[in-house]
């Protein structure tokens, strides 16, 4: 079963993301700030990490260039509100950037392909 790390400072996203993604049959884990995602990405190995970002503290932005220093295979997901980040080339390093919904069907197309290319890439 494929982990999923839900980094967001909303509780009620993380936890839409967290029953949503379960339902379709990820083990998932949540953090509610850049920081503890970071130290879940150390600790606890996620194979995919779906990241937004505006957070207090440290932005998504800067965290996702955290992640991928330890380690640029790990797949990461933008998820945010706000659709003009996708012009911040900082951004680009990510996988995919997913604009923020209610509806989470766009969200779990993403994660599912990303993790198929991720898979038939290393066979």
């Amino acid at each position: 079963m494929k982990r999923i790390l839900i980094v967001d400072d909303e509780p009620h996203l993380r936890l839409l993301y967290e029953t949503e993604l379960r339902r379709a049959g990820y083990e998932t884990m949540t953090a509610d700030s850049a920081l503890q995602g970071l130290e879940y990405v150390e600790t606890m190995k996620p194979d995919l990490v779906v990241l937004d970002i505006r957070m207090a503290g440290m932005d998504g932005i800067e965290a996702l260039q955290r992640i991928l220093e330890r380690d640029n295979n790990l797949p990461v997901i933008l998820n945010t509100a706000f659709s003009s980040y996708r012009d911040n080339y900082l951004t680009w390093a990510a996988d995919a950037y997913v604009t923020k919904s209610s509806d989470v069907t766009e969200l779990l197309e993403t994660v599912e392909r990303i993790l198929i290319e991720r898979m038939a890439a290393q066979n």
